[in-house]
């Protein structure tokens, strides 16, 4: 029971400690170490003790020793340069502050600095903010683990040479240093909504960070960026507890009992994106949260709107032609046009594009098979989706539409 309680704490608070910890010392590797060495201090000291009553004070100052202590080894072998040394910090400071001076959102800027490439500053926020894996920042990236390695290294490697501070950006820098980071909190999202790989379908400690992240950018920055991207997490988040059955399996969005999504959620999801339509000209976020509102808006699958959402991606996709968007045009058009006009347009888009190793894609083409009754083509389009997927709940999605054949 101890154990549990102990995983709670981590996932609950780690990332603050650890947050606060690269701020001070201004080194991800130490923070980590020293982040590590509390925990393993906490699992021997706990079960005498007990759990103290602010966890994550006890956590930061244990791991502030750690790493003042491994600084100090350091230094009798060579001296540390004057700015590379810890600053005074008080240790029974709060690890929640208001708007981008949130711990958390703090770093994730300082990841998403200009000098960093795009692709390095998501990876290395993924990875060392958030805490996932580089397996599950490879499945976002669509990539190879090694690249997205390769790209963290890089990005550590640049923040210490450029010297890149450990701080928010000032309000005039804001609007400069949103995109990345938008992006980043939207992959995070991702994650948590419809996990990469493991044993179940949601990681919900992911999706709620990163709606309460979303909701920290809104507060900073109220642009129609923050404000779509907050709508667009909160719809999909309002079906979460309809979208697994008992068991744990998937439940697709035409079977979902559409009476226990969040309405409260929806409703908070539908003012923004209304706002954030209002207040510029669309943008990718607001355009998807829209065409989620439209999912919201149906009482039932078969009297959702998919004129009005195929009309929606095709804005979407003059924004942001990438591969993936091109398959939810193909699938919005599908329910128009028929499987037939869809199964040919994604037939040339596998052709053309990075989707084969996306089994979402394969998954589609079976349905679209299934549809016009090409069983043999649907077999082969499912046992492919198997290939590229490591998510049990998927997994077990797939085959239960297999063994339908």
């Amino acid at each position: 029971m101890l154990t549990l309680s102990i995983e709670e704490i981590y996932r609950r608070c780690s990332r603050a400690v650890f947050a606060r910890l690269v701020v001070e010392f201004k080194d991800f590797d130490l923070a980590e170490d020293a982040l590590q060495e509390a925990f393993a201090a906490a699992v021997k000291q706990w079960p005498a003790d007990g759990v103290p009553n602010v966890p994550e004070a006890w956590l930061y100052r244990t791991a502030r020793f750690c790493a003042i202590d491994a600084i100090r080894k350091k230094s009798r072998l060579q001296p540390l340069p004057e700015e590379d040394r810890p600053g005074t910090i008080e240790t029974e400071s709060e690890f929640t502050v208001e708007e981008v001076s949130d711990e958390l959102l703090r770093l994730i800027f300082t990841c998403c600095h200009p000098a960093i490439s795009p692709d390095a500053q998501i990876a290395l926020t993924l990875r060392e903010v958030c805490d996932l894996t580089t397996e599950e920042i490879a499945s976002a990236f669509l990539t190879q683990p090694s690249t997205v390695a390769q790209r963290i290294v890089r990005a550590k490697q640049k923040i210490r040479e450029a010297k890149i501070p450990f701080d928010a950006p000032s309000k005039e820098e804001l609007p400069h240093r949103l995109p990345p980071v938008l992006k980043t909190v939207y992959l995070v999202f991702n994650e948590g909504y419809n996990a990469s790989s493991g044993a179940v379908a949601l990681r919900t400690d992911l999706s709620k960070e990163a709606i309460r992240l979303g909701r920290l950018l809104v507060t900073a920055l109220p642009s129609p960026h923050t404000k779509g991207l907050l709508a667009l997490m909160l719809f999909h988040e309002s079906r979460s507890v309809a979208r697994t059955g008992s068991s744990g399996e998937i439940v697709r969005l035409e079977d979902q009992d559409r009476s226990r999504w969040d309405q409260e959620m929806i409703t908070d999801a539908d003012g923004l994106v209304r706002e954030s339509l209002a207040e510029g000209l669309p943008n990718t976020y607001s355009l998807q949260a829209a065409i989620a509102g439209v999912h919201a808006a149906a009482i039932a699958a078969e009297e959702t709107d998919w004129n009005e959402i195929l009309g929606l991606y095709e804005l979407l996709y003059r924004l942001e032609p990438t591969p993936v968007v091109a398959l939810n045009r193909i699938v919005a058009a599908s329910k128009v046009h028929g499987a037939l006009h869809a199964l040919e347009a994604l037939n040339a888009l596998l052709n053309e594009s990075d989707l084969q190793n996306y089994h979402l894609a394969h998954v589609a083409k079976g349905e679209f098979c299934l549809q016009l009754r090409r069983l043999s083509e649907a077999k082969e389009a499912f046992q492919n989706a198997l290939q590229h997927t490591d998510q049990a709940p998927e997994i077990r999605l797939i085959q239960t539409r297999l063994d339908g054949l």
